[in-house]
Parts: C-alpha cells; structure tokens; sequence
C-alpha cells in the first residue's frame, strides 16, 4: 500500500487480489483459534487474540497507507473504484449503532424498532438524488469547501464546520463507547479504561494516511464485520429450522416467539404489563414519532459529512452514482439481516434464560452483570449469591429467572447471542472482532471528518492561506489526536446508549446541514443571507429542544418513559438511563428496559427525531430571507446549473 503514490494503478487493479487474500487469512486466523479452543485453550486468551490481531492488521494498513500528499490525505486522491469506495463506505456506515445497536433495539422494541432500519436504508437514496453526485461534481475536499463557495465566503464556512464538529463529535463518541464495552468485556478492564484502548486502534488506522488509509482500512473492516454479524444467525438458523438463510426462517421464530409469549403468561414467567408482543406497532412510538425517526435518519444520512466525504474519492462524477448503489447493496446484507438477528436473540432468550433456576444461570452472564449490563431482580448479575439474595428480597418469587426480573441492555444483545445460545466462544469472539470493526471504522471516518474541516477549512482557508503542505497535514494530526481524546473522555462518563447518541448526530446533520446543501445545490436564488440564516435558525432551535428535552425537561417539555413497560408493581417506569449508568439506585424492576428512555416536548416530538423540528425552520428562513435580498450573481447561477451536469470538468480544482 505504501507504493500507491508510484505505482497506484498496479495497486489498484490489484484490489481483487489483494483483498481476496486477506479475507482467506482471515478464515484462516478463525478457524486456526476454534481448534485452539477445542484443545482447551482459555477464553480469555482466545478474546485477546481477536482484539488485538485485527486491530494489529488495521494498523499495519493504516501505517503502510501513509502520505504526506494533500490529494491523497483528504480524499484519497481520488481514484478510489465505486466497488470499494461502495464497501468502504458500508463499513464507514455500518457503525456501532447499526452492528451493536440496531439488533438490541428491534430486540426490545419490536415491530417500532423498524424505523431505524427504514430510515438508514432510505437515507442513500437521497444521497444519490439530491447531493452525493454534485457535491463530487464541486471538487472540493471537505461540505464547508462547498458552504464557503455556494454562500460567499468564511462566515458560512465557519458555521458548517461548527454543524460538522456537533454532529460528528456526538457520532463519534457513541463509536468510541461500543469499542469501550467491546474491549471492557473481552480484554477484562473497567470500561473507562478499555474507551482509550479502543481509541489506540482508532488513531493507529486514520492518523498517518488520512482518507487513503481510512478507505483500505474500512474495506478490510467491513469483510470482518458482515462475516462476524451473518455466521451467528446462519448458525442459528441451521440449528433451528435446518435452512442457512436467516431471512427466510425469520417468520418462523417470529411464530415461536409469539408462542413462547404465550406460553410465558400461561406459566406466571410475565404479565402482561411487562410483555410486548414482538409484532405489534405504536407500543413505543406514536406514529409520528415512528415516522419522524424514519425522516430524521434518511435526511440525517444525506447531509451527515463522514458520509457525503466518501462520494470525493472517486474518480468520476459518474462513479460517486455507482459507489453510491454498491454502499446500498453492502449495508443492505447487515440491515436485512437484523430484524432475524433480533428475533433469534429474543427466542434464545426467553428459550434459555427466562425459566431457568436461578441457581443454575450460566457464567457467562456474570461477566456482563459485573459490568452493569445485565441485571436480575433489580441488581447487578455479578454471581449467583447476589441474584439469589436480590430475588429473594422479592415477596413470593418462584425462584426462578421471570421476564419482569431480567434486565439486558440492548447494546449488548448482538455481543451476547452466541453465549446465550451456547455456541461456542469462539463465535462470540467473532462477534465481538465485528463490532470493532464497525466501531473503528466509522470512528476512523468521523474523526477525519472533524480533523479535516479543522484544518483544511479552519487553518489553511481561514487562518493561514499560505500553510505549506506538510503544515496543513500536521495540523490534522494534531487535531485529529486531540478531538479523539476529547471523544474518549466524553465516552467514559457514559452520556447514553449508543442508538440515542447516534440519533441525535443525525438529527442535528439534517437542521444545520441539508436545508443549505439543497437550497444551495437546487436553487439558484438562495442567498448568502438567507443559507447563513437557515443554518443558524434550523440548527439552533434543534439542539436547544434537544438539551432541553435531555437536561432540563422542566423548561416546556414533559418526561416520556417507555410507555408500555412498568415494574412488577405497576409503579411508574424508571428513568432507563439514569438506571443503567447507576444500577444500585434502582427501586423498581424495569423488564428488558431499553437504556434511550424517550422525552418528548413540542407536539409530541421524541427527541431523538429533533431534526423535524429544526429542518422545516432552516427551509423556511432560507427561502424567505433570500426573497428579501437580492439575488445571487449570474456568475453563481451559471455554477449552480454546472455542478447540476453529470459530465464535464470538475468545477473546482484544489492544489496539491
């Protein structure tokens, strides 16, 4: 990789090879530590083995993708195939929130927790029609290079990059804290201390070659994190239905759980309080709300910066179109398989926890319990002493695991599947390599998103024009290092679950970001003034109703808890949240309680869909403001229809 500069065509057209070879090493490296574990090899070590060789593999291609060129640092010099940048692009997605939080979500949510899935999926649609291509069509390295010129000048500049940082920075900090959880529970360290760990991998990958080496480090993440999230479901699938194809025996556990749910009433293991069939809609979400999550993230998607970089390094307007169907098709073989994935967790485990004597729970679970992630009876599920004595203090408890006492967090569901369902640990090792990965990867992307505008549009474009290259790319470095820190430290104080984090990054993307680009990309009339005001007004009151919905819900707003859920008692719901970070304060049992307990204010707006709020303002003051002014210049119309046209010479053409 270190010869892509002088010989990058031979490299390129190599890729096939190269990447093919890597995928067989990678089976190889499985397969070499499950015949360890058959010769007694302890799991802990197996655990270590799998963190630190991918980590150590992703290093060694970041290290070897140095450059000290601008092109390649930035976008990679642009001559990234759309295959590639298609698969990159999937594992720059495919976050901890897609491979760690998705699954857990329909897991608890059910039928509801479809709208992540919607809205993720639809969202490159949008990319594709309204501003991927045009933004390639531009030339520029970075979204505020197009704010700067479409809006005349660093004002507008300025105020993308600060949307960039708040969105990212948020995104980032979710990824930080699944790597965080990933390596607390595999490398057995407290997780405030496993955050900077997983930060290690995170800056070995993106600080030396930027988006060069971010791009073919993805690509090897990705191969590891769609054969780590597949191969459980396959497996499970096999075991149950006799069928290797998750997607299509998914009706069937959908059937079995219905069953089991039934038969958990019949047998006292759940009331109905505390059971939510698994199919039925509007059990969590209003249908505004379940609606307004699918928008949020489609148009969150379509103007979030790590994303839209990506569609810079190829090396046609033409194949930014192409890159962006191939993303489609990689991120669609993780999402169509997560409704499955939820389903076969939730029948392992009403299968082989709920019912089980509570002296007979499995080791495994004591492992996550002493991390507070797993909780029975209201306390910790650090060992069968302390389960037995919190279910004890519970007035005529039958002695074994019911549904209103067993409390899993959803960021752990994908992690815990393998052992829940008694495969062997090597699987789970796997498992928990995917989500690395999904975590490094996106990680890496964001924080070069943040570094990137920093420096390339902060210091070079509006601090110092005159900046030599190697200035400017240790500049980004240094950035890069110091929001990577930033991010760590904000993880370890666990400021939620990574889904409600994650959702919130989208929200605001889709207030400050997308008004602007698609005023700006297909209308010629707006103005300066009126972007500079959309950007302001439609950001500025999304983060305030999200603060205030977050942090001070007395300011207009009311407490939402998790509607269809309540404790044995029928006492009102817990604040999720406030529970899981400090699990000893619990005085009420919340049952398979999801950690993004939901606030809402305004007409009934759910925080974490904050952007439709803030979107419809940003429109709105854009076109009204720049109706009052005058109009852009012939010059800037005449750019406006030429970024529009899918052939031609790139508009803007940076140095190197």
């Amino acid at each position: 990789m270190a010869t892509q500069t002088s010989g990058g065509d031979d490299f390129i057209n190599n890729l096939g090879k190269i990447y093919g070879l890597y995928a067989g090493g990678f089976l190889a490296f499985v397969i070499f530590l499950a015949i360890l574990e058959q010769v007694g090899v302890p799991n802990k070590v197996l655990g270590y083995l799998f963190v630190f060789f991918t980590i150590a593999v992703y290093a060694i291609i970041g290290v070897l993708s140095r450059t000290m060129q601008v092109s390649e640092y930035y976008v990679a010099g642009r001559r990234v195939p759309a295959f590639y940048n298609g698969m990159a692009t999937g594992a720059d997605w495919m976050s901890a929130a897609s491979f760690v939080g998705m699954a857990g979500t329909l897991f608890l949510l059910g039928y509801d927790g479809l709208a992540w899935v919607l809205g993720w999926t639809g969202g490159y649609v949008l990319v594709s029609v309204l501003v991927g291509p045009y933004l390639r069509k531009f030339g520029a390295y970075t979204v505020p290079d197009f704010m700067s010129f479409r809006f005349g000048g660093n004002f507008a500049r300025g105020l993308a990059v600060f949307v960039l940082f708040c969105c990212s920075f948020t995104y980032v900090t979710a990824q930080i804290f699944g790597t965080g959880i990933i390596a607390s529970r595999f490398l057995g360290m407290s997780f405030e201390v496993a955050v900077f760990v997983g930060l290690v991998g995170i800056l070995l990958c993106s600080m030396l070659g930027g988006m060069r080496a971010v791009t073919w480090t993805q690509i090897a993440q990705y191969i590891v994190l769609i054969v780590a999230y597949l191969t459980p479901i396959v497996i499970l699938s096999t075991k149950q239905y006799g069928i290797p194809i998750p997607e299509l025996t998914y009706g069937q556990a959908i059937a079995d759980i219905t069953a089991r749910e039934a038969q958990m009433l019949k047998d006292g293991l759940a009331t109905v309080a505390n059971l939510k069939p698994h199919i039925q809609p509007w059990t969590t979400y209003t249908p505004l709300n379940f609606f307004g999550i699918i928008l949020c993230m489609m148009v969150g998607t379509a103007s979030l910066p790590h994303i839209l970089m990506r569609y810079f390094t190829t090396p046609s307007v033409r194949e930014a179109r192409q890159s962006v169907a191939w993303s489609l098709f990689f991120i669609f073989l993780l999402y169509f398989s997560a409704p499955a994935y939820a389903a076969f967790s939730k029948l392992e485990v009403y299968t082989n926890i709920i019912g089980r004597n509570l002296t007979d729970i499995r080791p495994w679970m004591f492992t996550w319990g002493e991390l507070g992630l797993i909780q029975i009876c209201g306390k910790n599920a650090a060992s069968i002493d302390s389960i037995v004595a919190a279910c004890k203090a519970i007035a005529g408890h039958p002695g074994v695991v019911r549904l209103q006492d067993f409390v899993i967090n959803t960021d752990v569901i994908v992690l815990s599947t393998p052992e829940i369902a008694g495969l062997p640990y090597v699987i789970s090792g796997l498992v928990a390599a995917g989500g690395l990965a999904a975590a490094l990867s996106t990680a890496d992307g964001l924080l070069l998103a943040i570094a990137n505008a920093l420096s390339h549009d902060v210091y070079y474009k509006m601090i110092d024009p005159n900046a030599p290259t190697v200035r400017r790319l240790m500049v980004a470095r240094i950035l890069l290092l110091i929001v990577a820190v930033a991010a760590a430290a904000t993880a370890s104080t666990r400021p939620g679950d990574i889904l409600a984090m994650v959702g919130w990054a989208f929200s605001l993307a889709m207030a400050g970001n997308f008004p602007a680009l698609v005023m700006g990309i297909w209308w010629k009339r707006a103005t300066t003034a009126g972007a500079i005001a959309g950007i302001i007004g439609g950001f500025g009151i999304a983060i305030f109703y999200l603060v205030c919905t977050r942090y001070f819900p007395g300011y207009g707003v009311a407490y939402f808890g998790m509607s269809a859920l309540s404790s044995p008692t029928g006492a009102p719901l817990v604040d999720v949240a406030k529970a899981m970070a400090a699990p000893n304060a619990m005085d009420t049992w919340v049952t398979l309680a999801h950690p993004m307990a939901s606030k809402v204010g305004w007409f009934g707006i759910n925080n974490i869909a904050a952007g439709l709020i803030g979107a419809p303002v940003g429109f709105l003051l854009i076109y009204v403001v720049s109706l009052m002014g005058k109009e852009p210049s012939k010059e800037m119309q005449a750019f406006v229809d030429e970024i529009r046209k899918p052939r031609g010479r790139t508009v803007l053409q940076e140095k190197d």
